[in-house]
């Protein structure tokens, strides 16, 4: 029992990281229909833009947080503008290696300024540990629950009530009416980037924390597909579940076979592939021939 509450609690925070990272993911795709396989780079830019404001210039945390979500921000608005909008209308493969070919050069970026060596960051969330029915676990584990939760929160409410988030939604579901209503599509699209690279920057920012700041955080990344290939690909809810449900199901295998995390979340993957090919929460697209 004490070993079931331990690799629950663990994989409830690894799954609200995941949770993170794959909502970056769901509000490209849903506004710009783009499948960004340079997810886990934002993950890595932005526990190094936090690393270098907390750990380097000694700027409060939630200073440090700041100037990290307005670097990654400003990244992801530069990438749409500059890198994807040239793209428009291009076949979708052609978008997809592009994705492909910035993570790479996001993650050389990297290297190049910080070299491949583990940087070891001054711990910010709450030391110790909680007793919970006899099992010990990190009070930073928990507390990390508590911030993707509240982050979860906040995006799911700007989306679903401000006026930028009903836009964003009108996009999602039918762009050229959205157009004729006067929604700046490039605008949106610009919007969907930025916010994608500011929730990746919390979720590398706990990982960092809860772990060390190391290029093995791209890597994290990998792991965002069977989430939101298990919630859907435009499904925000979705995320929240596919995380939950594929940081649980690593831990578990983990605690059964060590080493078996590594390959549990890409068989839940192949079962939802030939089960749900749209995601549990994913709506699916009919096409007339």
């Amino acid at each position: 029992m004490t070993q079931f509450i331990q690799l629950t609690v663990y994989g409830l925070a690894n799954g609200a990281i995941l949770a993170l990272a794959a909502l970056g993911f769901v509000l490209i795709y849903k506004a710009t229909r783009v499948i960004n396989f340079a997810q886990g780079e934002f993950l890595l830019v932005g526990a190094y833009a936090f690393y270098s404001a907390f750990a380097l210039l000694q700027l409060p945390a939630m200073l440090a947080i700041v100037v990290a979500v307005i670097i990654a921000a400003a990244l992801g608005v530069a990438i749409e503008r500059l890198v994807l909008r040239p793209l428009l209308g291009e076949e979708p493969i052609a978008v997809i290696m592009v994705t492909i070919g910035l993570s790479a050069v996001l993650k050389a970026a990297v290297q190049v300024f910080y070299g491949t060596t583990p940087r070891v960051m001054p711990k910010f969330l709450p030391r110790g540990s909680v007793d919970i029915l006899g099992a010990i676990v990190p009070t930073d584990r928990l507390v990390a629950i508590a911030v993707a939760a509240v982050v979860l929160a906040a995006f799911g409410a700007f989306l679903r009530w401000s006026r930028h988030g009903v836009a964003m939604r009108a996009v999602a579901d039918d762009p050229q009416a959205a157009l004729v209503q006067g929604i700046s599509v490039t605008r949106i699209s610009a919007l969907a980037w930025a916010m994608a690279a500011a929730s990746a920057v919390i979720g590398g920012v706990l990982i960092a924390d809860v772990a060390e700041v190391s290029q093995n955080l791209s890597s994290f990344g990998l792991v965002v597909f069977p989430v939101v290939i298990l919630g859907g690909l435009d499904s925000v809810l979705g995320t929240i579940v596919g995380g939950v449900v594929i940081g649980l199901v690593s831990q578990y295998a983990d605690g059964v076979s060590p080493g078996a995390s590594q390959v549990a979340p890409y068989l839940v993957l192949v079962v939802i592939l030939l089960v749900r090919p749209y995601g549990v929460f994913g709506q699916p697209r009919i096409e007339r021939m």
